[in-house]
């Protein structure tokens, strides 16, 4: 099984959503390495805060849809989350091929395939699991070349008061001109559902100097005409 290749890209950049989810365990080493092995311009994770106080890469709040047992993941500690097996892909069979991972993990294969790390910040956190967060990419990335995302607005706020240069994407499901004036009011990108785009809105926000992320594309003739209206990035799990 391979990635659907889009012939045409223009100036859109490929986002491996979760790695490349769409062939390997979501936000799994084997899943990021797969990605980073092809053309995607960058790596989207999503980054949770454990009991105990590590930061964990995992999508869903509780481990049950993927792992062998159903834990909370921020009620769990790092060492109880990384001792479970998790689902392969493919076969839905429990696997020992793999673990949860960590930050650092995830930010080793960003740095070592020269890609873009494209960290969501999942649910609302505590302004010192931020700083912290941003003080582990600084010491194992180049902050340069990440973007942080999230649906909580003030986890992006305090991203901003630590690195007022650093670049960030509201996450949101539906536009409006409400929203676009609170992200030009605080310099922020937008990461959309695609569903919710439109060439007209698109020409807005460009037009507000705001750049376009969307999520989660995986139809080919979808991001066709997401590129034609000038999309800056879309994040899929199976095109490339």
């Amino acid at each position: 099984m391979k990635p659907i290749f889009l012939e045409n890209k223009g100036r859109t950049r490929m986002i491996a959503h979760r790695g490349l989810a769409g062939i390997e365990r979501e936000n799994t080493l084997l899943s990021f390495v797969a990605a980073a092995n092809r053309s995607y311009f960058g790596l989207e994770c999503d980054v949770h805060v454990t009991a105990d106080g590590q930061y964990l890469v995992f999508h869903d709040d509780r481990t049950g849809r993927i792992c062998e047992r159903d834990l909370s993941i921020e009620g769990s500690t790092a060492s109880q989350l990384r001792a479970l097996k998790m689902k392969d892909a493919q076969t839905e069979a429990y696997t020992d091929a793999f673990r949860i991972p960590t930050l650092s993990e995830y930010l080793a294969v960003c740095a070592r395939y020269e890609k873009t790390a494209v960290i969501e910040l999942k649910n609302e956190m505590r302004p010192a699991d931020i700083a912290a967060i941003l003080s582990l990419c600084r010491k194992e990335y180049d902050l340069g070349k990440a973007v942080f995302i999230s649906f909580c607005f003030e986890n992006l706020v305090q991203v901003r008061k630590l690195l007022p240069a650093q670049a960030v994407q509201y996450l949101c499901g539906e536009y409006s001109p409400e929203l676009l004036e609170k992200l030009r009011a605080h310099a922020f990108d937008i990461d959309i559902w695609h569903g919710a785009l439109t060439a007209e809105n698109i020409a807005a926000l460009h037009g507000a100097g705001i750049a376009v992320n969307c999520w989660t594309c995986d139809e080919k003739e979808r991001a066709e005409e997401l590129i034609a209206w000038g999309a800056d990035y879309i994040t899929s799990n199976i095109l490339e």
